[in-house]
């Protein structure tokens, strides 16, 4: 299915250059507010107290974010859990504050708005459990990049296989850098999202591929930029109908989904976009810088009376 098709190829890798220092610089920025700023980690990662609280009619989760906010938790996450009557709430750790001192401080608040209201349970979760977390997290990222080198370096060539990874890093510290610079609350939800991305920028790379590989087959006369350039602008309405549908879901859950959602939305928009940047630009141009040739993809066929062909005869 195509909107469009362009007749003539675009020359991309004319400005491969370009476009890979500016890779490089916006690389370089996340990397930079990585290490001075950091993330700003949820209480997942960082520990806090996690209450359940429970409503005798539908919990309005706004109203509940908006009488903890008022106690001095601006990042406070609630959310339903099990019915709509059920609240979860997960307070990040105040210094001098005990956990029961902030689960009396915040049951009296929400009684005061809703005498109604009773606690179920209260818990504190240890720093501990969030260094296992982000311990968790590293080793899923770690496979998932792995098992990416592992599966484009089978299916088509190791210079694809690096080219993919280096690219896709590119896409998860860029989100990371974004996170770190306006401080925006980091969850496990906002992983998810992050390992998404990582899935969803490989898929657009191995599209990329497969049309060079293919252009190599078809084309005997072209160079390698040129088989790119092609590869790059047949797969454009291609690229622009996946990626516009699939950030029409995810702005509907930016916008509609409610805070919990919030975050996760912003990850994958944030991935899409430089997803489809360093898919199109990145990966084929670095491709490129690898020296990536016909050879690595597509076989010589043997010809006749070739000796090293066990099957080949003398002709008579």
């Amino acid at each position: 299915m195509e909107f469009f098709r362009i007749r003539k190829d675009i020359p991309f890798m004319k400005h491969a250059l370009v476009f890979n220092a500016i890779s490089f610089i916006t690389f370089a920025l996340a990397v930079f507010f990585l290490l001075t700023r950091g993330l700003h980690l949820s209480v997942e990662f960082t520990g806090g107290t996690v209450m359940e609280v429970a409503y005798s009619q539908p919990a309005e989760l706004a109203k509940v974010r908006d009488t903890v906010a008022a106690l001095g938790y601006p990042d406070v996450q609630v959310q339903n859990f099990g019915t709509s009557r059920d609240v979860m709430i997960r307070l990040p750790v105040q210094k001098g504050v005990t956990s029961a001192q902030q689960s009396e401080q915040v049951l009296g608040a929400l009684k005061a708005a809703d005498p109604a209201v009773t606690l179920r349970r209260t818990e504190f979760v240890g720093p501990q459990v969030g260094e296992e977390l982000v311990h968790g997290g590293l080793m899923a990222l770690a496979m998932v990049v792995v098992g990416i080198v592992i599966y484009l370096a089978f299916r088509f060539e190791w210079k694809f296989g690096v080219a993919a990874i280096i690219a896709n890093l590119h896409d998860v510290v860029i989100i990371l850098g974004f996170f770190a610079f306006f401080q925006w609350e980091f969850s496990l939800s906002v992983l998810a999202g992050v390992l998404a991305v990582l899935g969803y920028s490989v898929n657009e790379s191995v599209v990329i591929f497969d049309r060079i590989r293919e252009a190599f087959r078809k084309y005997r006369k072209m160079t390698t930029h040129e088989v790119i350039d092609h590869a790059i602008t047949s797969t454009m309405s291609r690229t622009i109908i996946t990626h516009a549908s699939t950030e029409a879901m995810v702005l509907s859950m930016f916008f509609f989904g409610g805070p919990s959602l919030h975050y996760f939305a912003l990850a994958l928009t944030i991935g899409i976009l430089f997803g489809i940047y360093s898919s199109v630009f990145v990966a084929a141009a670095i491709s490129m810088w690898l020296g990536v040739k016909r050879e690595d993809l597509v076989k010589p066929a043997k010809k006749e009376g070739d000796p090293n062909d066990p099957h080949a005869g003398a002709t008579v």
